[in-house]
Order: structure tokens, then sequence, then C-alpha cells
């Protein structure tokens, strides 16, 4: 069973089977722009995370690893897993609860103090890469920017045929990434995908930083995203300014974010207008930073 015909009746039956001790909680659907997984609220004070397609299933089990040691050392909070489901009858996934953290993503929340968000935002991802990394895995984003060159071509093309995106500054912007020096020193923890979905703010101050099916170790270029993605001009140097980033690390950061933000226009703009927005944001911010710092 897919997680877009999951009903709230149904995932009662599984935690009431699986966690007992949360029988009879009430369980309401969650809206998300997400697209890995579904997720349902348990009580007032959890929240039921199901992978809605195979790919996620390791994401999971990487979140149930990893964030308890994690979450000590970072300065904002992150969710913790509180138990861990198996697949039934009734879906055929392993998933999980978490415990609820309050707050509306930064895609939802027109009304931010960016500069505020750009500060705590640049602090958590600097004590994230300050994480002692022993034992740790590679990030699924952990990959050099060059073997994405002909996904990164085709959809620069793709998106400037409908005029979406300038061919000739992206194709820029993407040359200059690949010719920037490889990190050199030794991985770090990343994120590896800040977008405004995965960050919750409250009262217009950035709160908590959430899905974590992507972390692991690599180079630090990868967590910048959201200097482009989320920040502007000024906000984006206040980002940079707490992390302390080299030029190089800057503009492998700033192909990242163009690939990423080619990707949102290209798969969601008919499908997930929130997903969409935020790689138009990307894109928009991309080019003006290059202009900037060309």
């Amino acid at each position: 069973m897919s997680g877009s015909r999951l009903a709230p009746a149904l995932v009662a039956r599984m935690v009431a089977r699986q966690f007992p001790r949360w029988a009879g909680l009430p369980v309401t659907a969650v809206h998300s722009s997400g697209t890995d997984n579904t997720l349902f609220r348990l009580g007032t004070d959890m929240v039921v995370r199901l992978p809605a397609m195979p790919r996620a299933v390791p994401m999971l089990r990487r979140e149930w690893e990893w964030l308890p040691r994690l979450a000590a050392h970072l300065p904002l909070p992150v969710p913790l897993p509180l138990g861990a489901g198996v697949p039934d009858g009734d879906f055929p996934y392993p998933w999980s609860v978490y415990g609820w953290i309050d707050g509306d993503t930064v895609a939802d929340s027109p009304d931010l103090d960016l500069d505020g968000v750009a500060v705590r935002l640049g602090r958590f991802v600097a004590a994230l890469q300050r994480i002692d990394t022993t034992g740790g895995p590679r990030s699924l984003r952990a990959q050099p920017l060059g073997p994405h060159d002909d996904e990164v071509r085709d959809a620069i093309d793709r998106l400037a045929a409908g005029g979406l995106v300038d061919p000739e500054r992206a194709a820029a912007v993407w040359r200059d990434a690949l010719a920037a020096p490889p990190w050199d020193g030794a991985p770090v923890w990343l994120h590896g995908d800040l977008i405004p979905a995965n960050l919750l703010v409250r009262q217009g101050r950035l709160s908590a930083v959430i899905d974590f099916g992507l972390t692991g170790l690599g180079d630090p270029a990868t967590d910048l995203q959201p200097a482009w993605a989320v920040l502007t001009e000024g906000s984006r140097d206040l980002f940079r300014a707490q992390l302390g980033v080299d030029e190089a690390t800057w503009r492998r950061g700033r192909g990242w974010a163009l690939r990423a933000g080619l990707g949102a226009v290209r798969t969601y703009r008919y499908t997930n207008p929130v997903l969409a927005a935020a790689g138009r944001h990307s894109l928009a911010q991309v080019m003006a930073d290059f202009e900037v710092r060309p």
C-alpha cells in the first residue's frame, strides 16, 4: 500500500498493534510538501512517519541510528525517534514514531526574520560540521559535481526552452562551480537537504531542522544550499560569515544550489507548487549572487 492511500484509521490500528501504550491516541493526517514520507500526528506530541516508496526506507534507518547521536551536539531541536515500527499486513515498509516539533516550515512562512534565520542556520550547520565523524556513513549527497554535468546541462536546455531559465547565465554558474577546486579536507557531517520544507520557524525565527534522511559525511559545500534556496543577498552574507566559507567551497555550493533548483522546477512545476517555488527562488538567487561574485 502506498503512502498516498493510507488513512488515519489504518495508521491508528498499526500503532495499537505495535505500540499498545499509544493505542487510543487520536491520529490525524499532516499536510506536507515532502515526497518521500507520509505523516500523521499521533496525540499531541508525536508524529508517525511512513515511507511512501522503497527508496525512503534506508533514509529512515539512517535517522534511527544517527539522530539520537547528533541531537545532543546541535543548537536547534531535531526529530528524535521514539519507536521503530515494522512491516505488517497493512503496510510493507519499516516506519517510525518521532517526537512532534511545533512550527511552520519556511516554505509556509512569508514573514521571516531572514537575518535571524541566516545566523541561526549558519550556527546550526557549523555545529553539525564540528561533530566527531568517527564511524559516520557517507552521505547520499556526498558526490562531486562533475558526474552531474550531463543532467544539469540537459535541465538548463529544457527549462530554457520554456523560458524558465537564462541558459547562458545558468551555464556560466555551472562552469564556475565545476572549475572550483575540490574539497581536500576531511569529510564533515552534512544534513544533506536543507531546503525550505525542512526548516521550521516560530514567530519568524528558525526553531528546528527536520528530515535527516540524507545525513552523513561529505563535502561541506553540499549544506550551503539554503544560502540560495532560502536566503537573499544580505542575509546570505550573514550565513556565510557564521561558517567562514572559503571561496572554492562557496562556488561549489552555488553549483549544488543551481542543480537542486533546476531539478525542483523541472520535476515539480506541475505537481508540487511548494518545491517548485523553492526551486525558482534558488535559481533567481544563484543568478543574482553570481553577478555579484563572478
